[in-house]
Formats: structure tokens, sequence, C-alpha cells
């Protein structure tokens, strides 16, 4: 199918979904709170961008970063790199041996995290509301943490075919005995943290490695084992700025009780 196509139908398809919020937005305004709309031109305008972007961007992803995430998923699941030789397909793969899908996952879990626009946009609100107190790197850098290691965990649940249901029930248990001990001021933002990650640059990638994993695991199917690994990038973020910031308190309080002697 040639682009210009392609761009075609899924500008009217994304056409289709911007639609109805625009009508509400304007519908409220002009309807309810009866008021003129101000800077008519550049809000159309940017209506207009949003369209031509969103477009552009599922465009790209089912061109290139759905098909890239399949390939590195076979390459790396490939028996010949895991055990340098193409019999070993015939002796079966075990957990510990898929250790470059691990990594690769780890990195792919961090990078795309680390360069979200919602999570930097969260940091910085952050850290202004704060007055300096939360650090924009530090929120970023351990939301980015957490989400490499559930999507590490996710990968480990591919492979071995665990049951998804075991991971989530355990990880919100950690929650909520986290949020019974963590500092109140951290705890709104924790859970934000873990919705964020969930946005336009992590969601593509994360799941092209699940289905690729999926497809390429001998004994997987992409619809029952594919899917869930956006679900470890929700949950295991909250984990890490709740544990971060009582790590934090706890080395407060430490630092303070040795110094009240010596005050003395």
């Amino acid at each position: 199918m040639k682009l210009p196509l392609i761009l075609s139908e899924t500008g009217l398809s994304t056409l289709d979904d911007v639609l109805p919020i625009a009508i509400i937005i304007f519908g409220f305004h002009l309807l309810i709170l009866r008021q003129r709309i101000p800077n008519l031109k550049s809000v159309l305008a940017g209506f207009l961008y949003v369209l031509i972007g969103l477009t552009l961007f599922l465009v790209g992803l089912e061109k290139s970063l759905f098909p890239l995430g399949k390939l590195m998923a076979q390459q790396l699941t490939d028996p010949g790199l895991i055990r340098g030789t193409t019999q070993a397909l015939a002796d079966g793969l075990r957990w510990y041996e898929y250790k470059w899908v691990y990594l690769f996952s780890a990195a792919i879990g961090f990078s795309t995290t680390i360069a979200e626009p919602a999570l930097i946009a969260v940091a910085i609100k952050a850290h202004n509301i704060s007055g300096g107190t939360i650090s924009v790197w530090g929120l970023r850098i351990t939301v980015a943490i957490g989400v490499a290691i559930g999507i590490t965990l996710g990968a480990f649940r591919i492979v071995t075919g665990t049951p998804l249901y075991g991971y989530i029930i355990t990880g919100y248990l950690i929650v909520l005995v986290q949020t019974l001990y963590a500092p109140r001021t951290i705890i709104a933002l924790a859970y934000d943290s873990g919705g964020v990650t969930t946005s336009t640059v992590t969601v593509p990638m994360v799941a092209a490695l699940g289905l690729g994993l999926a497809s390429t695991v001998p004994g997987r199917s992409p619809l029952l084992d594919g899917f869930g690994l956006i679900a470890f990038a929700s949950l295991f973020p909250i984990i890490t700025v709740m544990g971060y910031a009582q790590i934090g308190a706890w080395w407060l309080r430490r630092e303070t009780a040795q110094k009240s002697p010596s005050d003395e």
C-alpha cells in the first residue's frame, strides 16, 4: 500500500477519534459557559497539529516500532545467539538462558520512560510545587528504574509462561503496605507516576516487545501471553517511587538521630 493512501486512511481514522473530544470541548464552552473561545485560530491550529502528529505517530508505529520490536524479539530469542549453536532448539531453552532478553527489556523500559513527555511534565510540576524538594531527574530516574524492573519481570513471565495475576496481586499487595507507611506527601505523586508511564513513547515499544516475545518463544500465545507488560510498567513505578521516599525519610531520621547527641 502506498504511503499517501496509508496516511489518508490513518488520518481519517484519527479524525474520528479526535472529533468527539473537540465537540465536547467546544460544546461546553459555547453552550454551557456561553463564552466565545479566546484565540480561536490558535486553538484550531492546535487541533490540526494534534491530528497531523497523531497520524504520523500511528503510521510510524505500524511501519517501524512494531516490526522493529518483533524483529528484536526474534533475534534475541534465537537459539544460535543464546547457546551459540543452531541445534540448541532441539534441546529446549531454559528461562535463565534468555539473559539478553531480560537485559534488553530493562534497557527499553528505562530509556523509553526517561524520554516520556508525560513523565517530564509531571516531574517539572512536582519540582515547582514542592519548592525544589522533589528533584526532576530524581523522580524521572526512580520511575524509569521501576519500569525497567517491571518490564524485565514481565519478560520473565512471558518466557516462563507463568500466570499474570500472581504478579499483579503480589505487586499491589506491596503497594498497599507501602501506602500505609510511605510519607503522605509522596503517595499521590507515586500513584500518578505509575499512570504517566503508559503514554506515547513507552506503550508502543513495550507492546511491540511483548507481542514479539510471545510470537517467538516456543509454546507462547501472542493473545494470552503477549499482553500484560503495560500493567507491569504501570505498577512497579509506584513501588519504586514510594520506596525511594521511604528510604529518604529513613535516612533523614537517621541523620537527625546521629546529630542529636552531639548537639547536647
